[in-house]
């Protein structure tokens, strides 16, 4: 979906958004996020000891690598054409219901759940499901808090 403005978002309050598309999260992406944050679990990043200790036997992502890939996803769910300035005020109620095994795949859904204007710009607060293929359990639930300037 393409808003003309960040001040479009007001129009679609309550909207579940049309899912990102699938991405697949691999034993690179995995290491590699290990790597630069310093979080080097076996369960992340030992293929070998995974694969005997695991139920089903593969290394399992981050919990925040699966938080982290939210912003890249959603801005293929939702574009601005005329963006002003939008920072990441933070994440509430953060879960992680479900793993997520090297080598699944994943994709966003987004919902708007407020948009409250303030005096510069808006506060905008979205809810987000991240999508474990072939599972009941999402792999995240999360709302993320926008502060937004046109």
């Amino acid at each position: 979906m393409q808003l003309e403005t960040l001040a479009d978002y007001a129009n679609y309050v309550g909207h579940k958004l049309a899912p990102s598309p699938w991405v697949t999260v691999d034993q690179k992406m995995i290491d590699d996020f290990g790597e630069v944050t310093g979080d080097r679990n076996w369960y992340h990043v030992d293929v070998e000891r995974a694969a005997r200790e695991i139920p089903g036997g593969r290394t399992i992502a981050h919990g925040l690598l699966t938080l982290s890939l939210v912003p890249h996803l959603a801005a293929q769910i939702v574009s601005v054409r005329r963006r002003g300035r939008a920072f990441n005020y933070g994440f509430d109620r953060v879960r992680f219901p479900a793993p997520v095994p090297a080598g699944s795949r994943i994709r966003l859904h987004m919902q708007i759940i407020s948009v409250e204007r303030k005096k510069d710009g808006m506060f905008i607060r979205n809810g987000y499901t991240m999508e474990l293929e072939g599972e009941s359990k999402p792999a995240l639930s999360a709302e993320m808090m926008v502060l937004a300037y046109d």
